[in-house]
C-alpha cells in the first residue's frame, strides 16, 4: 500500500512524500519528472551500494539517458566538503548540466552530502532523497536542509534546498542494525514531544511493535511522524522561527557528539540531549517531576542512553555555545511547555546548562 504527503512551499506543492513498502512504485514517480532524456548519478555510501546500489541502478537502466553509480566511504567522517569536491568532479568529468539528476540513496549523511552538491553544483541541480535509515525516513530527508561538516562542527556549512521527490521504502529498515535503527527513533520521539502529545502516547503504547519493525506499525510511525515535520517545515521552511523547535535535543546533543568524536549516534546524542532538555523545563516549573522521569525513562526500552560516563561538563557547555544555534551571543534553547508542546527559550543560564549535563553525568558510586 502506497501513500503520499505533499510538501507545500510559498502555499505551492513543492514535492511528494510517498511512504511504500518495496521500490516498485519508485520507477513510475521518476517517469513523472521527464527522466527519459536526463543524466541520473546514484550517490550512496560504501555500505547501502552492497544492499541497494545495483538493484537501483538495474531498476533505472534504460529509463534515462544515463546512469553513474557513486559511492564514498560510509560514516559520518564523509560529511565534509572533500567528499563534495569528489562529486563536483565526477559531475563535471560526466557532463552533468542543469537539467540532468542527482539521487540520495541512503542514510542522513548521504542526503545531506547529495543535496548540498545539487544546491551549489552548476547554481543548482535536481535530487530527490531515497533515505535507508529511519533517522532519514522520519526527520533528514525531509525540509531540504542540505550541508556539510567543517573542522569537527556539525553541519556548520549547508544550504536550504528542496528536493523533487522524498521516496520512502519502509521495508528497508529491517536491514539497519539495532543501533542505527534505535538511532533514528530518537528522532520520532522528539516530534512527539514537541508537537504532538498523542502521539508520543500511541508510540509508548506501541513499543512492542516497534521494537520487533512490524512494518505496518513502522509505516504508521514514520508517516505520522512526516506529518509533524511538514506542518512545522511549511510554517518555517528557512528556520527563521517555528522550525528551529525541530531543534529539541540538539543542543546538547550536538556538543555531546562532537566531545565524543561521533562515537556516539545522532539519535544516541539527541536523546542524551532530551533529556537534559526536559530537565531544564523541569527545572523551569513546566513539566512536572513525574512527566520529566517519564520521558527520560522512555528512551531506555528503545535502546537510548538516558545517561553517560566520562564528560567534562565544563567542555560540554563551551561546545555547546560555539554551536550555531547561538544568536546574538544567546542560546535559542528549545524546552517542553508540556509534552507536545515546544518553545523558544532564549533565557537559559549557563547554570541551567551545566545543572543538566550534570543530571545525564553517571557518576559510578565508589562507596
Amino acid at each position: 500500500m502506497d501513500s503520499r504527503l505533499t510538501i507545500l512551499y510559498e502555499k505551492k506543492p513543492c514535492y511528494d512524500i510517498v511512504f511504500s513498502t518495496d521500490f516498485e512504485e519508485l520507477s513510475r514517480e521518476l517517469d513523472t519528472l521527464g527522466i527519459e532524456e536526463r543524466k541520473v548519478c546514484i550517490i550512496t555510501d560504501s555500505h547501502v551500494r552492497s544492499l541497494y546500489g545495483e538493484e537501483l541502478k538495474n531498476l533505472l537502466e534504460g529509463k534515462c539517458k544515463k546512469i553513474i553509480l557513486f559511492s564514498f566511504q560510509a560514516g559520518e567522517e564523509s560529511k565534509t566538503l572533500s567528499t563534495v569536491r569528489e562529486i563536483y568532479t565526477l559531475l563535471i568529468h560526466e557532463k552533468f548540466d542543469r537539467k540532468d539528476l542527482l539521487i540520495a540513496l541512503g542514510g542522513g549523511v548521504t542526503g545531506d552530502l547529495t543535496g548540498f552538491a545539487a544546491a551549489t553544483y552548476l547554481r543548482g541541480i535536481d535530487f530527490i532523497q531515497i533515505p535507508t535509515t529511519l533517522l532519514a525516513q522520519a526527520d533528514s530527508s525531509i525540509g531540504g536542509k542540505t550541508g556539510v561538516d567543517f573542522e569537527g562542527y556539525k553541519n556548520m556549512v549547508g544550504a536550504f534546498y528542496m528536493p523533487r521527490l522524498v521516496y520512502m521504502n519502509i521495508s528497508v529498515l529491517k536491514t539497519l542494525d539495532d543501533r542505527q535503527f534505535f538511532s533514528g527513533f530518537a528522532e520520532v520521539m522528539k516530534h512527539g514531544l514537541i508537537k504532538d502529545g498523542l502521539f508520543y502516547e500511541w508510540l509508548l503504547e506501541h513499543m512492542y511493535e516497534i521494537c520487533d519493525r512490524d512494518v505496518d506499525t513502522l509505516l504508521e510511525m514514520v508517516e505520522r511522524s512526516c506529518k509533524i515535520k511538514k506542518l512545522v517545515v511549511e510554517k518555517d521552511p528557512t528556520e527563521k522561527g517555528d522550525r528551529a523547535l525541530l531543534n529539541f535535543g540538539h543542543t546538547i546533543g550536538h556538543a555531546i557528539e562532537k566531545y565524543k568524536n561521533f562515537t556516539l549516534t545522532h539519535g544516541e546524542c539527541v536523546a542524551l540531549g532530551a533529556v537534559a532538555a526536559a530537565f531544564i523545563s523541569w527545572e523551569h516549573e513546566w513539566l512536572s517531576m513525574e512527566e520529566y522521569y517519564e520521558i527520560r525513562d522512555m528512551f531506555v526500552p528503545f535502546n537510548l542512553p538516558i545517561s553517560l560516563e566520562d564528560i567534562d561538563p565544563e567542555e560540554i557547555l563551551r561546545l555547546t555555545k560555539s554551536d550555531k544555534k547561538m544568536e546574538n551571543g544567546s542560546i535559542k534553547f528549545v524546552l517542553l511547555k508540556k509534552v507536545g508542546k515546544a518553545l523558544i527559550d532564549r533565557t537559559v543560564t549557563d547554570d541551567d546548562i551545566l545543572n543538566a549535563i550534570s543530571e545525564i553525568h553517571y557518576v559510578e558510586d565508589c562507596e
